[in-house]
């Protein structure tokens, strides 16, 4: 039985045992966008203490949730990367990642975005059902991030920087939040200049309905 016992015989109180610690689900988040080095981790994560970052990650390599590989040269040492049961908290991390976003209100200060975290909000926002048919790439840029996600037929692929083909660009600060929650109009949003796009109009309008809380 785990050290962190909830003396339960039980599989969420099993589960939370291994990832209810603080911290321990944003790092599996940030995991799930790519392995990351120990600075990497610090730097998506910057109010987290190095010393719990270090438990956590030990912990995590003993409950086989992550796994650390030698990088390939020329960036070489060592990273961190989610196992294939890691993985399978994917799942776990977007739906709770949507649940949140529905409470999340405007940033209260000093809270950062980041372009892990944001990569998985676009996971999370992904409406499969809405996509169907659709062969799209979108960039995303909130002040230096820059993500890209390109949907087809029903999947979305999300990743960090520029496409060499872009049907849409959008850039936004973090009101963009006010767009995907349906507070505002695609109209209202570019009038405000809650966004700014690159790209034909209706095409924001195709976003917004793909990606929305």
């Amino acid at each position: 039985m785990p050290i962190r016992s909830y003396g339960q015989y039980c599989g969420l109180a099993r589960a939370l045992e291994v990832v209810g610690e603080r911290w321990a689900l944003l790092i599996v988040r940030d995991l799930l966008v790519g392995p990351r080095r120990f600075s990497d981790l610090q730097r998506g994560l910057p109010n987290i203490p190095s010393n719990i970052l270090t438990a956590r990650l030990k912990e995590f390599e003993g409950d086989g949730v992550v796994q650390r590989r030698v990088q390939p040269r020329p960036l070489g040492g060592v990273a961190y990367e989610l196992t294939e049961s890691g993985r399978e908290l994917a799942d776990a991390i977007i739906a709770l990642g949507r649940w949140g976003a529905k409470r999340l209100g405007d940033p209260g200060p000093g809270e950062v975005l980041t372009a892990d975290s944001l990569a998985i909000a676009l996971r999370s926002l992904f409406h499969s059902e809405a996509a169907h048919g659709d062969d799209l790439a979108y960039e995303l840029r909130v002040g230096e991030i820059v993500l890209n996600a390109h949907v087809r037929d029903g999947a979305v692929e999300v990743g960090k920087g520029h496409l060499a083909h872009t049907d849409l660009v959008i850039e936004a600060g973090p009101a963009i939040r006010s767009l995907l929650a349906r507070e505002i109009t695609p109209n209202e949003a570019l009038k405000r200049g809650v966004v700014r796009i690159r790209g034909k109009r209706p095409l924001l309008e195709r976003f917004v309905q793909t990606f929305y809380i």
